[in-house]
């Protein structure tokens, strides 16, 4: 017996196929071989097709079922990750009706901004736990004023992960964790915030119907048979955003536990209980995948735009073959990089600097005495130290780490980026290999099971390492106490 798990990314549609019983993923497959194209019709823009996402979902399919010669009736679930914040829009007929408006479309911020202004702080924080935003709320609004004809003829709207269900299935739901990354979520009232919805004047009857995270969502249709080879009636079980998914992949489910991403850009997402905020204009809150009435477990999700994407733009730019060079190199220059500062910011705004560009800044270079080491060494501690500097501002929003988790992506195979960021938070950071397809995937079994059944499966599979605290961290704390100086006098400046 099997479960299928799908990662719906802007880049490429990931699958995996893991045991039942044991958790043991068989394989991953991704589709296309290259990377889906981003629409940028104007500037700021961003659209994806999600009749794409959908040929790629059957080709993924299809290709894992023959690497792996596991036949289709042997699947007995299907779960679902997605990219969040996007907007698919259908009609009375089932069909989509503009292309998808996607995450890291910029067209909704005056929307988003206006409301929060006029609804005001102490109601959006107290209510969505955010500002509505550049979210999906905001960009149905955009729809509705700047594109009338498209806004008359929509039956419902759904988030990426609601179309890939609904051309499996036919069967049109959503869940509360994707209504809160879209901020139609009142937490105070556990219901849909139809007061926003007034405001923007949109209308109730587009909400699909509510679904649990973890249930049967909907059973793949005989169309949906013909289309992706999947046996007609293999139930979808399990569907989540994407953040909230790679929480759920490493283990994260209880308050105090932290998982940590550091691809291209960074993410700090964290768990608690507590449905009081006070950075909503620097975190983001989305109600968890293990969110109910009686258990209002929230994740507060801190993104860095520049993290990975500095490293790599150093990759690209110095004479070195690879990251592990760099690596190395990095390793033979004391903690503080002998006084050279890196700003790793330079992916545009940062929200978690409320939103100011601040910009990559290399600092306090000495021709006489630096090189390249102390570049990639600079780099390292820059990007961890803006991890410490995101767990600060989520310290002051409540969060008390217990415990980080972080897959071993680039920046987290690096034990001198992990030993940074342990010994300056005084945490132990647990590292697991593992995909957002593969949690999806074992999260099939939380329907019949438990959370805790669903941990054990990673800890037995996915557990690679564990990085401690350093001793002594006297050198780390002046290093992050002068890179922390040298932001805070940029961040006046701009």
């Amino acid at each position: 017996m099997y479960f299928i798990g799908y990662d719906i990314g802007s880049s490429s549609i990931k699958a995996a196929l893991v045991e039942a019983g044991t958790g043991k993923a068989l394989a991953v497959v991704n589709a296309p071989e290259k990377e889906m194209a981003i629409l940028a019709p104007e500037s700021g823009w961003a659209e994806q097709d999600p009749e794409d996402w959908w040929k790629y979902v059957c080709e993924a399919t299809r290709k894992l079922l023959k690497q792996t010669g596991v036949s289709a009736s042997e699947i007995k679930g299907i779960g679902i990750s997605y990219q969040m914040h996007g907007l698919v829009l259908l009609d009375a007929e089932g069909r989509t009706l503009r292309n998808s408006i996607i995450w890291c479309d910029s067209r909704a911020v005056p929307y988003g901004a206006k409301a929060f202004e006029e609804l005001g702080a102490e109601k959006c924080s107290e209510h969505l736990l955010n500002s509505p935003g550049n979210f999906t709320a905001s960009k149905l609004k955009w729809v509705k004023e700047e594109e009338p004809e498209t806004y008359a003829r929509i039956h419902h709207f759904m988030l990426p992960g609601d179309y890939i269900a609904y051309r499996l299935s036919g069967s049109v739901n959503t869940t509360i964790s994707g209504l809160s990354e879209g901020i139609f979520w009142d937490f105070k009232n556990h219901e849909v915030a139809g007061w926003l919805l007034d405001y923007y004047g949109l209308k109730r009857a587009h909400i699909p119907e509510i679904v649990p995270t973890f249930s049967e969502q909907g059973q793949v249709s005989l169309e949906g048979t013909a289309a992706s080879g999947l046996a007609p009636g293999t139930p979808i079980l399990y569907r989540a955003g994407d953040q909230p998914n790679n929480a759920l992949s490493l283990n994260v489910f209880r308050p105090g536990e932290v998982a940590a991403t550091g691809g291209t850009s960074g993410v700090m997402y964290a768990i608690t209980d507590s449905l009081s905020v006070k950075e909503s204009s620097r975190v983001n809150n989305f109600a968890h995948v293990n969110y109910s009435a009686d258990q209002a477990f929230i994740g507060k999700l801190l993104c860095i735009n520049g993290a990975g994407i500095q490293y790599r733009w150093l990759l690209n730019n110095l004479d070195v073959a690879s990251y592990e060079e760099m690596n190395a190199l990095a390793d033979s220059v004391p903690i503080g990089s002998e006084g050279v500062v890196i700003l790793p910011f330079g992916n545009g705004a940062e929200r978690m600097l409320n939103n100011r560009r601040v910009g990559t800044r290399i600092l306090n270079i000495n021709l006489n005495t630096h090189n390249k080491a102390h570049l990639c060494r600079a780099a390292l501690e820059g990007i961890a130290f803006s991890f410490v500097y995101g767990m600060e501002i989520m310290n002051s929003d409540g969060i008390t780490a217990r415990v980080i988790r972080a897959g071993d992506d680039n920046l987290f195979r690096s034990a001198l980026f992990s030993r940074t960021i342990a010994s300056l938070l005084g945490k132990e950071i647990e590292i697991y290999h593992t995909t957002g397809a593969i949690g999806a995937a074992r999260a099939c079994l939380v329907n019949g099971s438990s959370l805790e059944a669903y941990g054990k499966q990673i800890k037995d599979n996915d557990f690679v390492m564990s990085y401690q605290p350093a001793t002594d961290i006297k050198a780390y704390r002046q290093a992050y106490q002068q890179w922390k100086k040298e932001l805070e006098s940029n961040i006046k400046t701009n």
